[in-house]
């Protein structure tokens, strides 16, 4: 584990390595844009909308909500990433999705560099963290 990673998990309360599984996962499903289409398409736009708004507190989802909306072997993906269950990939993803998509989008839109490179973005987001 590099310095970096020591310094992010100490800070995001050991978290570094699920963010960082969670912004790979979602490169894999096509970046962060076809995935908040996919949560859309899912019935989840005004809980996305919340994430992006910064007007707005974020609209909390359930691990069952993200199931429905991406699918199982989506989330089946992460979960065998992070060496969980589908159920417990979910949860993870209804935590952090909030808080990832909410700091990508600083002004109500995901960031270009969020959309071009999302493990740039968030390394970022961790700089934040770091620096804020």
């Amino acid at each position: 584990m590099g310095l970096f990673d020591q310094v992010a998990g100490s800070l995001l309360n050991g978290d570094a390595g699920k963010y960082q599984a969670i912004l790979s996962w979602v490169e894999q499903q096509g970046g962060i844009q076809a995935l908040l289409e996919k949560l859309r398409q899912g019935g989840l736009s005004e809980i996305v909308s919340s994430w992006l708004s910064s007007n707005s507190t974020n609209q909390p989802l359930s691990g069952d909500q993200i199931t429905q909306a991406l699918g199982s072997p989506s989330v089946a993906a992460l979960g065998e990433k992070l060496g969980v269950d589908t159920g417990s990939a979910s949860a993870l993803l209804a935590e952090y999705l909030p808080k990832v998509i909410d700091a990508l989008s600083p002004n109500g839109e995901v960031t270009p560099e969020a959309h071009n490179d999302l493990l740039s973005a968030g390394v970022n987001l961790l700089k934040g963290k770091l620096f804020s």
